[in-house]
């Protein structure tokens, strides 16, 4: 299967595509993975990438589509994918159907995680992280620590990332409204997409996809 997967910060998109490509045997294809590994390969588009980075720039589109095609057309690719944080907008949208195009295969689904937005920054915006190196992962409601501000792994100190806040929560929720949900409205003219609720447990979020695509299959 070829399949997007879409969803607003805090959907869940990361845990939900790594599930999916694992259960679907696919491999999963992300932006963030993507940028890192042409970026430390030191790939033409990555050191292109990285120069529009430290530039504090943002990275144009046909570098990041560059990647992607790249990436698409590797062997392990050829049986299918999923795509996550890719298209991220309209032009990376006709651009990867005009890829798909020229190798003569089309995408199977673009599956829609939906989080109300309330949810979304209770979700993110409630998050601490461990200042040591274990990479533990609080939340002041859903995984709260023994004790306010200590990591119960190894006592480090707890801290919100700056980016993190509900402000800033709220203004990438308006540039995903902006900038990714219009692909939504251009794959269901496709007749595509496949909307399902983000709530709940991880694996009754996996399950519902996974029945979702299926039937929209």
């Amino acid at each position: 299967m070829r399949i997007v997967l879409v969803g607003p910060p805090g959907a869940g998109k990361g845990t939900q595509a790594h599930l999916l490509a694992k259960t679907l045997s696919i491999p999963h294809i992300s932006t963030g993975d993507l940028f890192r590994a042409n970026i430390g390969q030191g790939t033409p588009l990555g050191l292109e990438a990285k120069s529009y980075m430290d530039a504090g720039r943002l990275v144009p589109d046909e570098v990041t589509i560059g990647m992607a095609k790249d990436r698409m057309l590797q062997p392990d690719a050829e049986g299918g994918f999923l795509l996550d944080g890719f298209p991220r907008n309209l032009g990376q949208a006709e651009a990867l159907d005009a890829i798909l195009a020229e190798q003569g295969i089309e995408l199977d689904g673009v599956l829609d995680l939906e989080v109300p937005e309330d949810e979304v920054v209770r979700r993110i915006a409630g998050r601490r992280l461990c200042r040591n190196d274990g990479g533990h992962v609080f939340h002041v409601d859903y995984n709260p620590p023994k004790v306010q501000g200590v990591c119960d792994e190894c006592g480090g100190e707890l801290y919100q990332r700056s980016d993190d806040t509900e402000e800033k929560v709220r203004t990438r929720l308006e540039v995903y409204h902006t900038e990714t949900e219009p692909i939504i409205d251009y794959y269901a003219q496709q007749g595509l997409v496949a909307t399902i609720s983000a709530l709940g447990k991880v694996d009754e979020v996996t399950q519902r996809a996974i029945e979702a695509l299926k039937k929209n299959g």
